[in-house]
């Protein structure tokens, strides 16, 4: 690796976060999404765990978990707007494992003391915040990794090293639940 040094201009990058950020709430959107389609089915009697008390409290915990996924889903969207993972270089690998760490530290933090005690889905949002962090932090930098280095012998996957990592992040993070 020709010796490449990792400036801290490149760390802070806006770009990298931005990419970071996108990819953390596209997965958290989709999770949050899943629990109001899991609350929606309940609602329906299509499930055998129950988590609300009647049919109408799982109504409206649907509408208002699915109200938030598309909130989730509509911020990498509208305000980062960074659909592309550069991964090409050892300097991009370590700046994207380093931003991709610290934001999932960050939100495990952060969402371990805003959500509430007492509410009913706080243990399953909880869950899914806690599972979308630490895939964040454990999963995706081994991930970022291997692509980083088939991304040398296979040209496709440097073209949508951005949807491989969505892919892994989402599917990764259902394993920590």
């Amino acid at each position: 690796m020709n010796n490449q040094t990792i400036s801290l201009q490149s760390i802070t990058s806006i770009k990298f976060v931005k990419t970071s950020l996108s990819l953390y709430f596209f997965t958290l959107g989709s999770s949050f999404l899943g629990l109001a389609l899991y609350l929606f089915l309940e609602t329906v009697g299509y499930t055998d765990k129950i988590i609300t008390s009647w049919s109408g409290q799982g109504a409206f915990w649907s509408i208002v978990i699915s109200s938030i996924s598309i909130f989730l889903l509509f911020l990498p969207i509208e305000f980062f707007n960074q659909f592309k993972l550069s991964n090409t270089s050892f300097n991009d690998l370590i700046v994207n494992i380093i931003s991709t760490i610290l934001i999932s530290i960050f939100s495990l933090v952060l969402f371990q003391i805003l959500l509430p005690e007492g509410m009913l889905l706080t243990p399953y949002i909880s869950s899914l915040t806690r599972a979308t962090s630490f895939s964040g932090f454990i999963v995706i930098p081994i991930f970022l990794f291997f692509l980083n280095y088939i991304e040398r012998s296979i040209r496709l996957v440097s073209k949508y090293t951005y949807y491989f990592v969505l892919l892994m992040w989402i599917v990764s993070s259902k394993f920590f639940i």
